[in-house]
């Protein structure tokens, strides 16, 4: 009996420098599994075949064909596909400064940033535009309806799905000891950070900061540091690194383990990423 060959997946990334940059991603997947991650961007997706099963604020969830996946900056969600013919997508990384700016234009806030409690959306016109715009952004020039497009979208879509979630101007100090934490490893996520140096700052026990760091953050403190250690990754390679010299400069032990968490949190290679930025 023959094995059934495993299907191709395929990827295609491009950066865009519209409207302060713009990560845009088109893929087709069978076998990829994203464990939990985060970003700092929002993500914005369009499933255009099969399903995709997801976790995302503390739940399962299935997007079938046409639906609308919403993810928050700094939500924690994973990724697989829910049918055994794998899922395709489209989706757009749009920077929270971004999404700021759409809610001041729409007098909601200038200070905040919309929220999108649903994981799932089910807006067929919504979906239809969505994907008309990434069709658009996938096209060289014309630029003024690029931004257009994608700023009637992004508008429609705050209007319509989003809350807003104003940071409280005072934490528990047990919580802001964490953020603190979280803001070192951003600033030195290259470097070889021990537990109990990382307990120290946060003015807790080692056993207290590995379960205040989950429960605040979503991850554990080394899940977040290798999230750390790529957005610094994607940075250099947007500025013309080598994948080498990113791998050293990042902290990762070697070329494969690099290529390895950038595969698996980000769907595609370091080499497919630093070619949509050409």
């Amino acid at each position: 009996m023959h094995k059934k060959p495993i299907a191709q997946e395929q990827t295609n990334f491009r950066h865009l420098e519209t409207l302060g940059g713009l990560d845009m991603l088109q893929a087709q997947y069978y076998q990829q599994r994203f464990p939990r991650h985060v970003h700092d961007t929002y993500c914005i997706s369009v499933i255009e075949q099969g399903a995709q099963r997801f976790y995302r604020s503390g739940a399962e969830h299935v997007a079938p064909k046409g639906d609308i996946i919403l993810v928050n900056a700094d939500d924690v969600h994973t990724g697989s596909s829910e049918v055994e013919t794998g899922w395709a997508y489209r989706a757009i990384y749009p920077h929270p400064d971004l999404f700021r700016s759409i809610n001041q234009d729409i007098q909601r806030s200038k200070d905040s940033v919309p929220w999108f409690p649903d994981a799932v959306v089910h807006d067929p016109g919504l979906a239809e535009q969505l994907l008309m715009t990434f069709n658009m952004l996938a096209q060289p020039g014309n630029m003024l309806l690029k931004e257009t497009l994608l700023l009637s979208s992004l508008t429609w879509l705050t209007m319509r799905y989003s809350k807003t979630r104003l940071t409280p101007q005072l934490l528990p100090i047990a919580t802001q000891n964490i953020l603190n934490v979280k803001a070192f490893m951003d600033s030195y996520p290259e470097r070889e950070l021990a537990l109990v140096e990382l307990a120290e700052l946060a003015e807790l026990s080692v056993w207290h900061f590995l379960r205040q760091f989950k429960a605040v953050v979503g991850i554990t403190p080394h899940a977040y540091l290798i999230q750390a250690r790529l957005r610094k990754a994607k940075d250099l390679l947007r500025k013309g690194n080598t994948i080498l010299d990113v791998s050293v400069q990042c902290g990762f032990t070697d070329q494969s383990h690099f290529h390895r968490h950038f595969k698996n949190s980000l769907g595609l290679t370091p080499g497919e990423f630093a070619k949509g930025n050409v």
